[in-house]
């Protein structure tokens, strides 16, 4: 485990020489929001003597940390190699912070961690401490009566069983570990609860889980709740047959709150099945009515009920009971079609009648346990609970306890009856929870939509989301100006924005948020007609999606289904779609097939077949494609990518299909696929290994439409590759985004540089380019949007020779208010140029302003680094240029009111070793 964490912090060191490097390392991104909707917070710890200091976990945004109850954060963990967080724990008197890296939900986009982070310094600097092969983490508990013994609950890999799952502990702040609990490879720990009047008694629950990209199974055998009574050292299962507590291969995820030595409450995810006589009664006719059906019993159906039937389960409104009987008749359909009709791999996962949320408690130290209420607790997991299972006690009111699941429920009585703390302003899906124990009624909440605290017990609730820490699967940009950005997010459906954004409660001012929401749910891909902003299609997860029209709020449902007696098509969780950059009334969408429509979503026609290797059996649609990319050279020249791994072409519009992915690694996520720009026959892919545990980047190029291939990542480091993005200005540059970084390439691939000026490590899930603003812009997932000027990167093969090279100087609009404020208490206006330039030798720098006769009219000095530098021109003017040149031009110049002096309008120089570059005032 030793050579492990060295050679991780090798990996690393070698990761900081690459970005020192760098030939980008000094070109800056912006964060540009949004911040309002969040992203999906997993932890929170409170100092418990000062309820207004804590810090927030993000899944994937990092940590931040508040003095003043979350009205302002600063962010801990952007200088750590990873944001990816599955729990903390805070000693407050030593102001140490243990963070376990990698997210213990297991959801499609719960990333893999690097082991356990510890900072001695409030965040000012980490240290990995081991467990580097742990990837999620479910809890962390520091004893509070010696800081340097720690319990680690380790989930375990996502998708591949590991041996580094259960518990560990370290009794010399993270030096050495031992494994004091292991169950198997499939099953790791999801939460660790300490008696709050005794550190020796320490609670775990166990969960087996194994994932696919087509399944899912979030309960086993191998779940289980275990007791220990020696900080974690040696462990006693106590949920036996006998216990009281459910056992067996139903049993899901486990949440666990102490309230003493004795008293401890578990929130349990129940898979088994319910009786047949407890399970949901359907009026009218269900869909397993016509499983066994034959044809005579069919035509006897009443036609009414089959009417009703049909659109309840919203059929094609082209279908009616008078047309489905006369295509059983003509034996083009036959009964069971009407049911199949209804099912893809998500029906099983979603509808199947299981027990679900049950809450049980146990007040003789898990000897024996009880469950608390009588009734099914419906709705607070639907069918899937492994993506839930918070429950907190309030330490002053054994009775006073919280679970947490889509809605947030509370009860006074013990977990007898339950009542919604839902309001308005409260996001569904809780992941965390803290009571203040001292104060009733005082709770933080961490949902998928950010922070929210209230002090009456959930009456009233504050929303705390100043951080930028949204999730985007997707993003795009208009041609407006200034142009607009739009983009999907996890849980939080499609918003969109301008891109000048500044982070500002200003806006609470005027109630008009810059950003605004278009749809909900999980927001995907969005597609913008170019013709017409106003004209947005997206929607959200699993195919459903919308076209509206922003300025008159028209909207057309788009979720094109197959034909009855066909087989369902599958949609991917993040279905491609795309508008033809040859007609924009064409829109593309991805199945297992893929479909066109003509006429802007309204209809659609199959111009494929299968283009997936067929699927397979589970709960999650797998076969299904990912990717659409077409030709700018011609109409109906088209690559599609699927989940697993095909790549098919089209050069006549769907009519013929060839494979072209045969000789690249088989069985990964096509991530993307690029048509190029600048040669016909040219195409880039990505292929991502996540969801296999295989970070290794898969990038490849094309020159001849997919018969040879020609791998270009090998370079790059073990991350899964997201996305790749040709520049529309040099066929050489390259964008690539990956599940920690971003990079640039200028030679297509065969070199690259990280790009990272102002973006921690993140997953960097999209990438698009506004070409006229010449801007990147970055949709993370966990951090929002990112954008940077890359118009000096687009200018680097005519200079990269060049000992000095400056790029175009914007113009300036001159305000006579420069130097001044509104009074005396306000800030001076002071305008600012940014400079941009580029040196082959690395070196102190004179940077002189000049007139148009080449008039010195200001100088000064930069310091500056092998590759691309900016620096900020004041716009001022030394007192020695007034008489020597403006004097002489009868140009009067009057001291600001900061006792500066400013360039008036006119046309100037900045000039650079013997490179000038003229820019304006105006």
């Amino acid at each position: 485990m030793k050579n492990l964490a060295l050679l991780l912090s090798f990996l690393f060191l070698s990761l900081n020489i690459n970005a020192q490097n760098s030939l980008v390392k000094n070109i800056p991104f912006t964060n540009i929001g949004p911040s309002i909707m969040s992203g999906r917070i997993v932890d929170v710890a409170v100092n418990p003597n000062n309820s207004n200091e804590f810090y927030v976990a993000y899944a994937s945004g990092g940590l931040w940390y508040t003095t003043n109850n979350g009205t302002s954060f600063i962010p801990v963990l952007d200088n750590s190699p990873t944001l990816n967080i599955g729990d903390i724990d805070v000693h407050w008197e030593t102001e140490t912070i243990w963070v376990g890296t990698g997210e213990s939900n297991s959801s499609r986009s719960s990333y893999a961690g690097i082991g356990i982070l510890k900072s001695t310094n409030k965040g000012k600097n980490w240290t990995n401490v081991g467990l580097t092969d742990s990837q999620h983490v479910g809890r962390i508990i520091i004893n509070k009566n010696n800081p340097n013994e720690v319990v680690v609950g380790v989930i375990g890999h996502l998708y591949t069983p590991n041996e580094e799952r259960g518990i560990f502990k370290t009794v010399d702040g993270g030096k050495t570990w031992s494994n004091t609990l292991f169950i198997n490879e499939n099953t790791g720990i999801i939460d660790v609860s300490v008696s709050p009047t005794n550190s020796k008694i320490m609670y775990a629950a166990s969960w087996e889980r194994n994932r696919k990209a087509w399944n899912f199974t979030g309960n086993g055998e191998g779940s289980a709740i275990y007791k220990s009574i020696d900080v974690g050292s040696t462990w006693e299962k106590i949920t036996t047959e006998k216990s009281g507590f459910p056992t067996g291969n139903g049993i899901g995820r486990i949440g666990l709150a102490t309230f003493n030595d004795n008293t401890i409450y578990a929130l349990l995810d129940n898979q088994f099945m319910r009786p047949e006589k407890e399970k949901k009664k359907e009026e009218g006719l269900s869909k397993d009515d016509f499983r066994k059906m034959n044809k005579d019993d069919f035509l006897k159906l009443d036609d009414q009920m089959l009417n009703d039937y049909l659109k309840n389960n919203g059929f094609d409104k082209k279908h009616s009971a008078k047309s489905v009987k006369t295509s059983i008749i003509k034996n083009k359909i036959i009964p069971s079609d009407l049911a199949t009709y209804l099912e893809d791999a998500n029906f099983v996962l979603l509808n199947s009648e299981v027990i679900g949320a049950e809450v049980y408690k146990s007040v003789d130290g898990g000897k024996s346990w009880s469950k608390t209420h009588e009734d099914y607790l419906d709705g607070v997991y639907s069918s899937y609970g492994y993506y839930f299972g918070i429950i907190a006690v309030n330490t002053s009111n054994e009775n006073k306890i919280y679970i947490g699941g889509v809605p947030l429920l509370k009860s006074d009585d013990g977990g007898k009856t339950f009542t919604s703390m839902g309001k308005e302003n409260v996001h569904s899906d809780h992941q965390a929870l803290w009571v203040n124990s001292k104060l009733e009624g005082h709770v933080i909440n961490g949902n998928d939509g950010g922070l929210n605290i209230t002090f009456d017990d959930g009456e009233n609730w504050t929303k705390n989301n100043s951080p930028a820490v949204g999730q985007f699967y997707n993003i795009n940009v208009d041609n407006q100006k200034p142009y607009n950005v739009y983009g999907g997010l996890q849980d939080n459906g499609v918003w969109y924005g301008p891109s000048n954004y500044v982070a500002s409660k200003r806006w609470e001012s005027s109630g008009e948020y810059p950003y605004k929401s278009i749809g909900g749910g999980d927001g995907m891909q969005v597609q913008i007609d170019s013709r017409d902003n106003n004209i947005v299609y997206s929607g959200s997860q699993f195919g459903y999606y919308y076209r509206v029209n922003l300025k008159t709020d028209d909207y057309l449902r788009i979720h094109p289904k197959h034909e009855l007696g066909d087989s369902p098509y599958r949609y991917n969780w993040q279905t491609p779609i795309l508008l033809s950059s040859h007609n924009q009334d064409i829109l593309y969408m991805g199945a297992n097939k893929l479909l066109r429509s003509m006429d802007k979503g309204v209809t659609f026609d199959v111009i494929s077949n299968d283009l997936t290797t067929g699927g397979k059996k589970g709960n999650v649609p797998y076969g299904t494609l990912t990717t659409i990319s077409e030709s700018p050279f011609q109409f109906g020249f088209i690559y599609v990518g699927s989940d697993d791994g095909y790549i098919n072409i089209t050069e006549n519009s769907g009519a013929t299909w060839n494979r072209i992915s045969n000789d690249l690694p088989q069985g990964l996520w096509v991530s993307r696929i690029i048509a190029s720009q600048h040669e016909k026959d040219r195409v880039y892919v990505t292929l991502n290994g996540y969801r296999d545990d295989n970070f290794k980047p898969y990038v490849f190029l094309s020159e001849d439409k997919g018969a040879n291939w020609k791998s270009i990542g090998n370079q790059l480091p073990n991350y899964a590759v997201n996305v790749i993005k040709e520049d529309p200005a040099d066929e050489n540059v390259l964008y690539l985004g990956t599940d920690n970084e971003l990079y640039v390439s200028f030679d297509k691939g065969e070199n690259w540089q990280l790009f990272s000026n102002g973006i921690p490590k993140v997953a960097v899930h999209d990438l698009v380019i506004q070409s006229e603003a010449k801007d990147l812009v970055v949709g993370t997932h966990g951090r929002s949007i990112y954008k940077a000027n890359i118009a000096p990167l687009q200018e680097f093969n005519k200079v990269k020779n060049d000992a000095v090279a400056i790029f175009e100087i914007p113009s300036i609009r001159f305000s006579p208010r420069w130097g001044s404020g509104w009074s005396k208490w306000s800030k001076p206006n002071e305008p600012s140029q940014t400079i941009s330039y580029y040196v082959s030798n690395p070196g102190n720098y004179k940077v002189d302003v000049l007139a148009e006769d080449n008039s010195k009219l200001n100088s000064f000095s930069v310091e500056a680094t092998k590759g691309f530098n900016e620096f900020k021109n004041d716009i001022t003017v030394t007192k020695k240029s007034l008489k020597s040149y403006f004097d002489k031009k009868n140009i009067e110049i009057k001291e600001a009111q900061n006792g500066v002096f400013y360039l008036p309008k006119g046309s100037y120089f900045i000039k650079i070793g013997d490179v000038k570059k003229p820019f304006e005032v105006k």
